[in-house]
């Protein structure tokens, strides 16, 4: 079984997401944000149908947290995606605004 490179995953400030960006250049994927006051509210996570099942999400959404985590912001989990994956990945949870 051959295992294949995960997606590039960058923040398109200009967008406000998170994108996650396959090797031939296809967005595969994007968390939406709204910032304010050093907290990045998490508003949204998209799949494109093509690329679902295949882990794009759980590796976009682990990059944006871990971004979030180095520039030293807060998230407020509001897309139940981005709260399910803090649930399931404790060591996320001191990121989480309030707790």
């Amino acid at each position: 079984m051959t295992t294949l490179p995960g997606p590039s995953v960058a923040d398109n400030d200009s967008r406000q997401r998170y994108e996650a960006t396959l090797a031939d250049g296809e967005v595969a994927g994007y968390a939406a944000y709204e910032r304010a006051d050093g907290v990045t509210t998490f508003t949204h996570t998209v799949v494109e149908p093509q690329h679902e099942g295949k882990g794009i999400g759980s590796a976009l959404v682990r990059a944006a947290l871990e971004a979030e985590r180095a520039a030293g912001r807060r998230i407020v989990p509001q897309c139940s995606f981005v709260r399910a994956f803090v649930e399931r990945h404790p060591e996320h949870a001191d990121l989480v605004a309030g707790s």
